[in-house]
């Protein structure tokens, strides 16, 4: 990534990461509360068995590699990810 308009296009996607995590830690801390459980509602997707959230196994015989990843969108990570944008954008 190169540097576009004087700002750092790597500033800007670790501050993007920053919001998405804190959003994510937030609306995980807010579900059990009642009126801010809303915040941890979101759609949750990756490689692997989605009920056991298990593997992907390849067996070479000699090793087995496990390869998974699982992604959870929530209303919290979406507001961190756009407060990113926007503190970005004032700096």
């Amino acid at each position: 990534m190169s540097r576009v308009g004087g700002k750092n296009s790597w500033a800007l996607l670790l501050i993007i990461l920053a919001g998405v995590v804190l959003g994510g830690f937030i609306g995980y801390l807010a579900k059990d509360v009642p009126y801010l459980s809303w915040l941890n509602y979101g759609q949750e997707f990756g490689i692997g068995n989605g009920n056991d959230h298990s593997t992907v196994s390849l067996n070479l015989g000699v090793m087995v590699i496990n390869f998974g990843i699982r992604i959870k969108f929530t209303i919290a990570g979406i507001i961190g990810l756009v407060l990113g944008i926007i503190i970005y954008r004032k700096l």
